[in-house]
């Protein structure tokens, strides 16, 4: 709708676009520009990213390396030229590097039998114990993931019966990472996996999701830093399937960030970066909030690192006095900026009257009056994100005064 789709041709700009310039430059440009916005750092320990280009050799291991299908989801067009992370890393490095491949293991299936799956396992060992890195392409693929018709190859028929890595991707994933290689874990899926070996054992894990045509390059612009990662993760990743509630407890206890009761491995709106960024002077208008007024909310951040990049500005609210049960905190506004080493930026966020508002026990819309608590920074105000981040955002309390307000839906 918000395209025009149903407009008359001659109001819609898109429909007198000629089909020739179709996959031109821009484009591309714009494929690469926004995988490379999608990918999520979640960890990176002792700086092990970026990698230098000009590296001796760099093994590329895994089901997901050399795959051009496994970049697109379940709806998407064909692409007229796909790269993959290994077309994507070696166009990146230097002419002098070497850049292995080997397929490790299959996506899933667990067969051992025959020169196969051993076969692809010993290639891989090779090739790690050779390279001064490693870059280990695991996942999913929407072949094994997604909607129920369109994931017959699934082993469940397109839902996961687990989170775990499918086949002997663990196995691969255990037989590299011990061989102390500096290793970067790059996950390409559409959905939480549980990661807490790798979490506990890898040096870097890039969460890289369905990057689409331009993926592979994206990827490697991650990689080698030529761009620093500022992606967030739109869903929460629970250390384990033990954490997740019943599949049949259609209750909203202990789902999403909103009403999570175990820690996570990885939060939702989490992502690190390779520069840092700092937050001060956070102001809320006006004091006290009138029912029904609006509330303006503004930050100011700058880098304080050393390299450019982007940063996802993140505002959460909490009802600190509702009448009935309410999520944790919940977000209420981002803005992504970028900012040049040293620079800084006034961030401004409008709450309108609905975005205070909770569902009361008669399922009404209600902007109650009371205390509440709003905070703004990088990620979430919740325990886990401090410990990954070993920062929080910053939060200050108002109130809002009058009487109760019932809102339309």
């Amino acid at each position: 709708m918000r395209l025009g789709l149903f407009d008359p041709p001659e109001r819609v700009p898109y429909a007198s676009t000629p089909y020739e310039i179709n996959d031109c430059d821009r484009h591309r440009a714009l494929a690469r520009a926004t995988a490379c916005a999608s990918v999520v750092l979640l960890k990176n320990d002792e700086r092990l990213l970026p990698l230098r280009k000009d590296l001796r050799s760099i093994a590329v291991i895994g089901p997901n390396a050399y795959d051009h299908q496994v970049l697109c989801a379940n709806y998407f067009g064909t692409p007229s030229r796909a790269v993959t992370p290994l077309e994507g890393i070696r166009a990146a490095v230097s002419a002098q590097t070497k850049v292995w491949y080997a397929q490790g293991c299959k996506r899933q299936g667990t067969a051992t039998d025959g020169l196969g799956c051993a076969g692809h396992l010993a290639e891989a060992l090779s090739i790690a114990e050779r390279a001064d890195a490693v870059v280990l392409c695991l996942g999913l693929s929407a072949e094994i993931e997604g909607e129920q018709g369109d994931a017959s190859n699934s082993e469940a028929a397109g839902d996961k019966a687990d989170l775990d890595l499918p086949g002997l991707q663990p196995r691969l994933l255990e037989s590299i990472v011990p061989l102390g290689k500096p290793t970067v874990l790059v996950v390409i899926s559409g959905s939480a996996l549980d990661l807490g070996w790798a979490h506990d054992h890898v040096g870097a894990i890039v969460q890289a999701f369905y990057p689409g045509e331009e993926g592979g390059n994206a990827l490697a612009d991650i990689l080698f830093g030529d761009v620093s990662p500022a992606g967030r993760l739109p869903v929460t990743f629970p250390r384990s399937l033990a954490d997740v509630p019943d599949f049949k407890d259609y209750s909203m206890k202990g789902r999403t960030y909103r009403y999570l009761e175990k820690p996570p491995l990885y939060p939702f709106g989490y992502g690190l970066s390779y520069t840092r960024f700092h937050y001060q002077d956070i102001a809320v208008a006006p004091a006290p909030i009138p029912t029904g007024a609006d509330v303006s909310v503004s930050v100011t951040v700058e880098n304080v690192g050393t390299r450019p990049g982007d940063e996802v500005v993140q505002l959460y609210l909490a009802d600190l006095e509702a009448s009935c049960r309410v999520p944790h905190h919940s977000l209420r506004g981002f803005a992504r900026v970028h900012l040049a080493p040293g620079e800084a930026r006034r961030i401004s966020f409008q709450l309108s009257p609905r975005d205070l508002s909770l569902i009361d026990e008669r399922g009404q819309r209600v902007l109650e009056p009371g205390r509440f608590r709003v905070s703004v920074g990088g990620n979430q105000p919740d325990p886990r994100s401090q410990e990954l981040t070993g920062q929080a955002p910053l939060s200050v309390e108002f109130d809002v005064v009058g009487t109760a307000l019932e809102l339309p839906y």
